[in-house]
């Protein structure tokens, strides 16, 4: 079955958009830290850790199991930071338009 011009635009469309939207959540960074401030995290938008920060006290083998829950708690707090972003700076109309 060929697929019209028409149709054929809106996919561009949609892609060129998707294209612009991962940028801008590649460019989006959100910290998170362990509830006791000893590790902190960096994401992007797309979820990749950017950076890590540890206190020095952690980088030592007995910290093994400490560091491991602070890294876990800082990755948790971000990516609640960056649902929340995501839902404020997402226009619901605009994706009603994307879904078509």
């Amino acid at each position: 079955m060929a697929m019209g011009f028409g149709k054929l635009g809106d996919i561009y469309k949609m892609q060129k958009e998707a294209r612009k939207m991962q940028k801008k959540m590649k460019a989006l960074v959100i910290e998170g830290e362990s509830k006791d401030g000893t590790v902190v995290v960096s994401i992007n938008g797309l979820n990749h850790l950017e950076s890590a920060d540890f206190d020095d006290e952690l980088l030592n083998p007995e910290s093994k199991k400490r560091l491991i829950k602070n890294l876990k708690q800082a990755m948790k707090s971000a990516n609640k930071k960056l649902q929340k972003e995501m839902m404020k700076d997402m226009d619901m109309n605009k994706l009603k338009g994307m879904m078509g």
